[in-house]
């Protein structure tokens, strides 16, 4: 198996960075990401759709189409930050709090973007999954 890097800066970037994985015969795709693909998340599902590539991003992913997302719970990480932000604002030291990390991870999956895809999922990985979108 190998890796291949692409970075993208634009929405331009990432087209390109689909043709590159056609020309590059990429069987699937894992998005680490930051602000900006996070913004261009609806982008990135319909060029994989329309790519048939398998594609694994947060787990907000597949609500926009995507196939699988795994990662910290959005919702949960600003529940848990919130006292933070209250302890700083009523006069606490940021640097005396404690470094607090994800607890939640969730695994979410479309069935629907699996099958636009012509990709069957194994039943196993099926009853793992925190979330299943139909």
């Amino acid at each position: 198996m190998n890796i291949l890097g692409i970075d993208a800066q634009s929405r331009e970037d990432i087209e390109r960075a689909f043709d590159k994985m056609g020309r590059e015969k990429v069987q699937a795709f894992m998005i680490l990401g930051d602000m900006f693909l996070i913004q261009q998340d609806r982008q990135i599902a319909d060029l994989a759709i329309k790519n048939r590539l398998p594609s694994i991003f947060s787990p907000e992913y597949p609500a926009v189409g995507g196939l699988m997302g795994y990662g910290n719970n959005a919702i949960d990480s600003f529940r848990r930050v919130a006292p933070c932000v209250d302890k700083i604002l009523k006069g606490a030291n940021p640097a005396d709090l404690p470094i607090d990390q994800p607890t939640k991870f969730e695994l979410v999956i479309s069935l629907k973007t699996a099958k636009a895809i012509g990709l069957s999922l194994p039943q196993a990985l099926l009853l793992r999954a925190d979330r299943v979108i139909e």
